[in-house]
């Protein structure tokens, strides 16, 4: 047996073969080295582009992009980064300000007609922007009747592009909600969606197939434009270097964008975007964080928590269609009943904004400060008293009085109407506690308070669709709890909701009321071209519901978003939160 070393021949073998893998070793030490040294310039340049993109976190990815069937709000999240409208509001005095436009709408009353001017703009793919897109838009809508927005056009008549920056519309009838509502819808381009719009003609079902048309890469004007879109990952939008805002004041604001993007990621729950949060891996949770959030968020020094009013409503509505609530003596004693403080206080742990109307104070300038406030300032006894003399007047009697002879108060039992029946006990339907813990917390503490008057009151938590069918399309029903998050600016949403014709298998008079005098003057309201003129109109339409209360307002829920203040600056605060156009446009590096 032999042995090998490096006196031998095979020991002389082993060291070139040593010495060509040195040799080699060293080489690929030194490309190693150059990947590495590549790599970490790349990582270099990366982390600096990522120090300009704003990182937002959503719950859920949007629905469509397709600016037509999209309704939900996480697509528009991302569309309204993409379609701009002609006009948009004024995040401290909620005015309308020319967008696209240039100007002011100008109305020739004699002809009923409106002209607007547009401002030099392009589109994301470099195109002009003209009044030609304009009218294209508006003309599309009527033709397919595009649900999202057929009320708001279908009441133009004609549409003239005299030029490529006028466009000038003709009503058929005076209508007041065309400035505030039909021009700020979004802008389509003709060039895009012509073509697809005349494939969709050509089908046996040309608004399904248009609103089922998958739109992977919309184009558009606004401040930002889609790059990349991981399902139910992420979707990356860049800065759009053709946005017509980008290095100019409008409305005395100097606009971007000045971060270089926008990348959205999906969380699922709010947990873990909250836990993104607090890492620092998104810089703004774009979503109204829950109250057992906030003490947490508040110790992090990085996190900042803006906390808004919104334009929302939370209210108790009535079957005036029928006993005992077609009665507004009971409904009146109810709404003494109902003890907003506590609701405020207690149930919404202080984020929230008392109701005293119909339509949220934060809408100042449509807002009536002079409506009946049932049982503000009085306490728990105090509201009984009042509620209880309310229905002895109007005729109600008990077998065991709610307040006694000598004015004490006691619990009230037997309770029967002024034609000496007995009230029957009725349902106030809620969503579910896993669906909205609040609204079925105002609908147990309702039911509490409603007992205490002697009235038999059982709240009943039930399925969101269901409550929907009974409330809005069977009708079935005694009294409801519900709710709408994002109530329009324009307050024609009254007239919508209480017009007597609107009373309807799912229409959106959902409690059945009628009053000649309200119809009469919301209708009014509805062709008054002159705003001043319009809101006493508005503000007499508040003061009737909050007479005849078919709606008890609640509570309007404060929003409080969180973001990390130690990256971007320029966060602009407005009526419904720090997630508006102007944020996107004005945010700015540290």
């Amino acid at each position: 047996m032999s042995t090998i070393n490096s006196k031998g021949k095979k020991g002389k073998v082993m060291n070139r073969i040593h010495g060509r893998s040195r040799c080699i070793w060293n080489k690929w030490s030194v490309l190693f080295v150059c990947v590495a040294i590549l790599l970490g310039v790349f990582l270099a340049g990366s982390a600096s582009q990522a120090a300009d993109m704003l990182k937002v976190g959503l719950l859920e990815e949007p629905k469509s992009l397709n600016v037509w069937r999209a309704s939900d709000r996480w697509s528009w999240k991302v569309l309204g980064m993409i379609y701009q409208p002609l006009y948009v509001r004024d995040p401290e005095t909620l005015d309308l300000v020319p967008w696209l436009a240039a100007e002011a709408p100008e109305l020739d009353a004699d002809t009923l007609s409106y002209t607007v001017k547009l401002r030099p703009a392009k589109w994301s793919d470099g195109t002009a922007f003209t009044s030609e897109d304009v009218a294209f838009t508006a003309r599309l809508i009527n033709e397919f009747e595009i649900p999202r927005y057929r009320y708001k056009w279908q009441f133009v008549d004609k549409i003239e592009t005299p030029d490529p920056q006028t466009v000038r519309f003709y009503l058929k009838e005076p209508k007041a909600i065309f400035v505030p509502r039909s021009l700020t819808i979004p802008i389509a381009q003709k060039k895009q969606w012509a073509p697809i719009v005349e494939q969709a003609k050509k089908t046996e079902k040309p608004l399904s197939t248009l609103l089922n048309h998958k739109m992977e890469k919309p184009i558009g004007c606004g401040p930002f434009v889609l790059e990349e879109w991981r399902s139910g990952a992420y979707l990356y939008l860049k800065k759009n270097e053709q946005f017509f805002g980008s290095g100019k004041e409008i409305n005395g604001r100097a606009l971007g964008p000045h971060i270089d993007g926008l990348l959205f990621k999906v969380f699922g729950t709010s947990d873990a975007a909250v836990l993104a949060m607090k890492k620092g891996s998104i810089d703004f949770f774009w979503w109204g964080v829950q109250s057992g959030y906030m003490d947490d968020l508040r110790q992090n020094r990085d996190i900042r928590l803006f906390t808004s009013e919104r334009s929302a409503l939370y209210y108790m509505g009535f079957n005036v269609r029928r006993p005992p609530f077609n009665d507004p003596h009971l409904r009146r004693a109810a709404a003494m009943l109902i003890d907003e403080d506590f609701i405020l206080n207690r149930i919404l742990q202080g984020y929230g904004i008392k109701m005293h109307s119909l339509v949220p104070p934060g809408n100042v300038y449509w807002y009536c400060p002079d409506v009946p406030r049932h049982g503000e300032g009085l306490d728990r006894e105090g509201r009984i008293k009042k509620a209880y003399e309310i229905l002895q007047k109007a005729g109600y009697t008990w077998e065991v009085p709610p307040v006694d002879e000598s004015g004490d108060v006691v619990k009230g039992e037997g309770i029967r109407l002024p034609d000496g029946k007995s009230m029957e006990k009725f349902t106030i339907l809620t969503p579910p506690a896993d669906y909205d813990p609040h609204r079925a917390m105002c609908g147990m503490m309702m039911q509490e308070w409603f007992r205490m008057l002697g009235i038999p009151a059982y709240s009943k938590p039930t399925a969101f669709g269901s409550l929907l069918e009974q409330v809005k399309v069977k009708h079935d029903f005694e009294a409801f709890v519900l709710g709408y998050g994002r109530l329009s600016l324009d307050p024609d949403y009254l007239r919508t909701f209480f017009l007597s014709r609107n009373d309807k298998r799912r229409g959106w008079n959902m409690s059945g009321y009628h009053n000649p005098d309200f119809d009469r003057i919301a209708d009014k309201s509805a062709e008054t071209m002159v705003r001043a003129e319009r809101r006493e109109l508005i503000w007499e339409m508040q003061k009737i519901l909050m007479r005849d209360v078919p709606y008890i307002p609640l509570y309007n829920p404060k929003l409080v978003e969180a973001v990390r203040a130690e990256r971007f600056k320029g966060w602009v605060e407005m009526l419904g939160g720090v997630g508006n156009i102007w944020t996107f446009c004005e945010l700015q590096p540290k």
